[in-house]
C-alpha cells in the first residue's frame, strides 16, 4: 500500500513559515480539488493522479520519496489494532 505523507510535509512547511497552511490554499496553489487533498489525507492507499504529486512535489520542493512511501501489505495486517481484532473474532 503507498503511504502519503502529506501531512507531515504541510506539517513541515507550517513550522517553517510559522503561519497555518489550510487545504484550500494548497488546492488553490496547486490546482488539484480539495476533494482529492482530502482522500490523500485521510484514505490510507487512495488512489491518485501521478500528476497530482508532480504538483505537490513542486509546491513543496520535495522529492517524490519525500510525499509516497511504500509499506507491505502484512506490515499494515499486523498493526496492533488489527491484531486486537483478531483475537477478539477467533
Amino acid at each position: 500500500m503507498l503511504r502519503y505523507k502529506l501531512k507531515e510535509l504541510i506539517a513541515d512547511k507550517e513550522f517553517r513559515e510559522r503561519r497555518r497552511v489550510t487545504v484550500q490554499e494548497l488546492a488553490q496553489a496547486t490546482g488539484i480539488t480539495r476533494n482529492t487533498l482530502s482522500k490523500m489525507l485521510n484514505q490510507h492507499g487512495a488512489s491518485v493522479r501521478s500528476e497530482n504529486f508532480d504538483r505537490l512535489c513542486a509546491y513543496f520542493d520535495c522529492r517524490i520519496e519525500e510525499l509516497v512511501g511504500y509499506v507491505p501489505d502484512a506490515a499494515v495486517a499486523e498493526t496492533p489494532s488489527n491484531n486486537a481484532d483478531r483475537s477478539t473474532s477467533q
